[in-house]
């Protein structure tokens, strides 16, 4: 395993990383059209290049393969976890975890917040092993998605 900072060259595994995951996990929690809503706002190349030339995007590779993403900024008074997806077929690879570790490693002495999906219990038990806890309820930012659970984990 293998973490790094994505580089241009790697944005259409990043886009690929996103898609497929969304697809796979999301229909049951959210349906289609949001799903489709989601993919169109967030994972086009306008919207996940400027992330990576801000150096805020790594990836996780596995035998020279992008498996998994993570993108960040820090934000107010903390550092924000915009997105942290894993290939379907590599969840439970330890790519998810390590990407985290180094996110939490790049906050120094800032908390981390993030948010996932209401109904996305897997995501939450995950956070949660690894030292989040939940904070807030907040609305979607897609119309007619499902609620979104702020955790945070502090800083250190």
């Amino acid at each position: 395993m293998r973490v790094r900072q994505a580089t241009t060259d790697d944005l259409d595994a990043v886009i690929h990383v996103g898609v497929t995951t969304w697809r796979a996990t999301y229909p049951p929690i959210t349906g289609e059209a949001y799903v489709e809503e989601g993919i169109a706002k967030w994972w086009i190349p306008d919207t996940v290049l400027p992330g990576i030339r801000a150096g805020t995007v790594l990836v996780a590779e596995l035998e020279d393969r992008v498996v998994a993403m993570a993108s960040y900024s820090v934000f107010e008074d903390h550092l924000m976890l915009w997105k942290l997806y894993v290939l379907p077929d590599s969840q439970g690879s330890g790519a998810g975890s390590a990407l985290l570790a180094e996110v939490i490693a790049r906050a120094g002495d800032l908390p981390v917040r993030l948010t996932h999906l209401v109904g996305n219990d897997r995501a939450h038990a995950v956070y949660e092993r690894l030292g989040f806890v939940e904070s807030a309820t907040v609305p979607s930012p897609i119309d007619d998605g499902p609620e979104e659970i702020v955790m945070e984990r502090s800083a250190g």
